[in-house]
């Protein structure tokens, strides 16, 4: 369930509150909610998932991204909780898709090279063409 981008982030489809001690067992210190609230009837509250990792002694963020795209201060919020995170971070959708393009947005505007997230993001199964544009600009910035 969890796909590994590298050795500091993981992502995933929604999550459950039960799936919090398997992401704590595997060293994850902070999860993040990439998902609106109410996006998809029957998906686990925010506020469920943060109970849990709180439970289980893990940070978390909600930082959520809607179909709308990404702002200026959902990458910021993202580069503030990943260059906070202790450890291991696990971020979260619906597929994981705008958790991954969030991480490297945020990653490119710290300094990452993009053709390296793009490497890195296809390990894990995902495709950052559609985002490659901003990803650049990031870079450059």
């Amino acid at each position: 369930m969890f796909r590994r981008i590298d050795d500091s982030i993981s992502v995933s489809p929604q999550i459950a509150p039960a799936d919090i001690a398997e992401a704590a067992a595997l060293g994850v210190t902070l999860v993040i909610n990439n998902r609106p609230e109410d996006e998809e009837e029957g998906q686990p509250s925010g506020e469920e998932i943060a109970r849990a990792a709180e439970a289980a002694g893990l940070r978390y963020v909600a930082i959520p991204v809607t179909h709308a795209g990404f702002s200026h201060a959902q990458v910021a919020a993202m580069v503030t909780a990943l260059e906070q995170a202790p450890g291991r971070a696990l971020a979260y959708c619906r597929s994981g898709t705008r958790s991954t393009y969030l991480w490297a947005l945020a990653r490119a505007k710290m300094g990452d090279h993009p053709a390296m997230l793009t490497e890195k993001a296809e390990g894990a199964g995902y495709d950052l063409r559609p985002i490659r544009p901003m990803l650049d600009a990031l870079a450059q910035s």
